[in-house]
């Protein structure tokens, strides 16, 4: 005789939050009850299309398309009908109600990553003609298309240079903004802003649609090799690769040139780079003259430094 099981009853019984926790499925909170990560399912591409509403005790997979409620996320994890899952469940509720989680048991969030959300304005009266740009040989089509430029309106950041920066989904995130006269800092960005989440110019290096992706250090180095002809570039804003980082370029580009600056800690950090992503594309690392940054280097000169081959890769405009 089949046991009647309450399917209604189960799912409001058990939370979404057990289930994920027994399956040891880590996920970083992106907003009240919000939560999203690699989905626990189809196990692929898309570290963040797993999302997680903890409220509504529901799941939704943007990548494999996989969501419901607790009975369809252990159906799909155990590969099996809903009655069963419904009675694997039932088991789960009944464990869990005999013992209590114990304070050093792993919890479901990891800790909380900062995030930069969109901004909600943008600055006007960005001047791209301004002579520190000419002197870094920025040519105004190009700071134009980034929307760097001298800034003399109100606030911190007046009488400085001002630099975008969006976040893969080409939002505007944040200004960097940057001293013209020496003064110190040289470089500020807003306070809580999130460096290690973002690749500045990823937004229109995946949209070349190429496969291959050219790895700088900073913003007038990526600006200059874009202004070269190379599209597919971005920057780390420094000379380490964080682990999102990381995910981001390996989950888009099966091939990374990386390109950090010519003095002893771009060539040590350009090693490490290389050595952090080799397991998951192919890399290819090009050492500079000592002393030579990617932002010095003519057009010609960056056409010569690359390979033809890769060149081609590249696809270079």
């Amino acid at each position: 005789m089949i046991d009647w099981l309450d399917f209604k009853s189960i799912k409001r019984e058990v939370k979404l939050e057990s289930v994920l926790r027994h399956y040891r499925v880590e996920l970083r909170r992106s907003g009240k009850d919000q939560h999203r990560g690699c989905c626990p399912i189809h196990r692929g591409e898309g570290r963040e299309a797993f999302h997680v509403n903890l409220a509504r005790n529901v799941f939704h997979c943007f990548a494999c398309g996989a969501g419901g409620t607790v009975l369809d996320l252990v159906a799909a994890m155990e590969r099996s009908s809903l009655y069963d899952a419904a009675q694997k469940l039932r088991t789960m509720a009944a464990s869990s109600s005999r013992s209590r989680p114990s304070p050093n048991e792993k919890e479901l969030v990891t800790k909380r990553r900062k995030v930069s959300l969109p901004l909600t304005f943008t600055l006007r009266e960005v001047d791209s003609a301004h002579p520190y740009l000419a002197d870094r040989r920025i040519s105004q089509e190009t700071a134009l298309e980034f929307g760097v430029g001298f800034y003399a309106g109100p606030g911190l950041m007046s009488g400085r240079l001002v630099i975008p920066i969006h976040n893969a989904s080409g939002d505007l995130i944040a200004y960097c903004d940057r001293s013209v006269d020496r003064s110190q800092p040289r470089y500020r960005v807003p306070p809580g802003f999130a460096k290690s989440e973002i690749l500045f110019n990823m937004h229109r290096a995946a949209a070349t649609g190429e496969s291959a992706v050219v790895v700088v250090e900073g913003f007038f180095d990526c600006m200059k090799l874009h202004q070269a002809g190379i599209r597919s570039v971005v920057a780390l804003m420094g000379s380490a690769l964080y682990e999102p980082q990381r995910c981001a370029l390996v989950g888009r580009f099966r091939h990374v040139v990386v390109m950090l600056d010519g003095d002893v800690t771009g060539r040590k950090a350009g090693k490490t780079v290389a050595g952090r992503l080799r397991p998951h594309c192919t890399v290819q690392v090009v050492e500079l003259l000592l002393g030579t940054q990617p932002d010095q280097l003519s057009t010609e000169a960056v056409r010569g430094i690359l390979s033809p081959t890769l060149q081609r890769r590249l696809a270079v405009w």
